[in-house]
């Protein structure tokens, strides 16, 4: 029950679009390195230098985040090969005001270096990072800088702060724990953000919505192991988006992630939905099948 990652995207594999040789890169807590839904693709493993003696166990949202982005069974691009950073707690990961994005900084550099060595058909093509950053937390312009360097490396940064990086807005859908994830009327404002879209207080202007509540992924609590998260919070909406890029590049090789962004808001579905007998009009939904078919061959 929820493995599927639902729109489609499995009839996109039966076609052998599954993101092969492309590189997707996540930096996130430290991963169940030979979880089943994941091992194989793993390529490189690497700890920050802010992982000390209590972040060394692997954690769910490691797990969680990997198996989404390239699983054999639950994973939107299975196939793609899989770069993974795991960073520590940064100076006080469970509180923002802490937070020291340098050590971050870091390991987006580091990616960058991994890449120069990869060879051109296998590149790391987009880095999958579920967090953000303003202005006034610690390290800000050393993280903006170190994205700066990635984008200039031709990798597209999917993070939290995609509004501030790229001009991009996505949120994460919500879904009831007993529909089909592959229709599109199965969906609805995700569980952290449904109350505002009713009250009228959040806006869809220009927003891609990606599946996010009611997903199961691999779990750190053995290599065979899965969870099952009926709310997933926009963490899990950002791995969806890096597989969905690989997806496309192995289509279209070159792919810009404004052409990727703004394809998929083209293409994307809009359905009707109910809330205490009152319509509202929802979306626009990535449709990936949408999506690749309008992609030049």
């Amino acid at each position: 029950m929820g493995k599927d990652p639902g729109l489609g995207i499995r009839d996109l594999h039966a076609k052998g679009i599954t993101g092969r040789g492309v590189g997707i890169a996540i930096i996130d807590q430290p991963l169940l390195v030979d979880h089943r839904e994941y091992t194989n693709q793993l390529r490189v493993y690497e700890e920050g230098e802010d992982v000390t003696s209590d972040w060394l166990n692997a954690t769910l949202h490691g797990a969680a985040v990997a198996s989404i982005a390239v699983g054999n069974t639950v994973g939107v691009a299975p196939e793609a090969d899989l770069y993974f950073i795991a960073m520590g707690d940064c100076g006080g990961a469970t509180s923002n005001q802490n937070f020291n994005f340098t050590c971050l900084a870091k390991d987006v550099l580091r990616i960058i270096s991994i890449n120069k060595g990869l060879p051109e058909n296998r590149k790391i093509r987009v880095l999958s990072l579920s967090i953000g950053w303003k202005p006034q937390q610690k390290g800000y312009q050393a993280i903006t800088a170190a994205v700066n360097k990635a984008k200039a490396a031709g990798i597209f940064v999917v993070s939290s702060g995609i509004s501030d990086t790229y001009g991009f807005n996505f949120q994460g859908l919500g879904r009831d724990l007993q529909s089909d994830p592959n229709q599109f009327g199965s969906y609805l404002p995700g569980f952290v953000w449904a109350q505002d879209f009713y009250n009228g207080k959040y806006k869809l202007n220009k927003t891609l919505l990606i599946p996010m509540d009611a997903r199961t992924t691999a779990s750190p609590t053995g290599f065979n192991d899965y969870a099952f998260y009926g709310e997933g919070g926009r963490s899990w909406s950002i791995p969806y988006i890096a597989g969905m890029y690989a997806l496309a590049w192995q289509v279209d090789p070159g792919i810009s992630p404004q052409k990727f962004w703004s394809t998929a808001l083209q293409t994307g579905r809009t359905t009707q939905i109910e809330h205490n007998g009152k319509p509202y009009s929802f979306g626009v939904i990535l449709d990936p099948q949408a999506l690749i078919a309008a992609i030049p061959k």
